[in-house]
């Protein structure tokens, strides 16, 4: 099966190859930026918006994401809104002239100046070949980082430690972190669904 990859970042698109190696999806790359206004109230609601956007241009079966960082102590922000933690009012507007991510990074570690920084990443994984989906979520717990090590990740994956580790995303090798991510549980929960149904139908 050939599957559209609803996304333009380009950590994602090196994550979803890796997630999908061997599982018999091919993996296609979309050609141009769609823009798609994420207005859901969930991550999957999110999620189904980019599959059904991206399906409308290229009718093909349509794998999309959505993610977030919960920290507990801001009540679970930036949560929808990690992408753009920055720009929104929620703890003041991050001004300044680095990249979203930096910017991101920087807002998170200045609200939780002695605060509990336990938090989790949360994915939500949608295959939409259309007219219906399949649909797995997948978490990471850990905590924040004082500060950012690591430049193998990208996002918030420099400040964020997952449980058990002293580490963070950003200094595990792409192996590692896919075996334990967010995003690497929810595809392989995906897969575990695919394979159910080939195997009933």
């Amino acid at each position: 099966m050939r599957a559209v990859l609803a996304t333009s970042n380009r950590g994602k698109v090196e994550e979803f190859r890796r997630l999908f190696a061997g599982s018999g999806i091919e993996i296609v790359l979309p050609d141009k930026v769609i823009e798609v206004e994420e207005k859901g109230q969930s991550y999957l609601e999110n999620a189904l918006i980019k599959a059904k956007a991206y399906h409308r241009v290229y009718s093909l079966p349509t794998i999309a994401d959505d993610s977030g960082l919960e920290v507990d102590a801001l009540g679970g922000y930036p949560g929808l809104f990690s992408s753009r933690f920055w720009s929104i009012d929620h703890g003041g507007i991050e001004i300044g002239d680095e990249p979203p991510d930096a910017r991101n990074v920087k807002k998170l570690l200045r609200l939780l100046d002695g605060k509990d920084r336990s938090a989790r990443f949360v994915a939500v994984v949608v295959l939409y070949p259309g007219d219906c989906f399949l649909a797995s979520e997948g978490t990471c717990e850990g905590r924040i980082a004082d500060s950012p090590r690591g430049e193998k990740g990208f996002g918030y994956d420099p400040v964020f430690i997952p449980e058990g580790l002293n580490l963070t995303m950003a200094e595990l090798s792409p192996e590692e972190k896919d075996r334990i991510s967010h995003r690497g549980r929810a595809v392989r929960s995906l897969l575990e669904c695919i394979d159910h149904l080939r195997a009933v139908v």
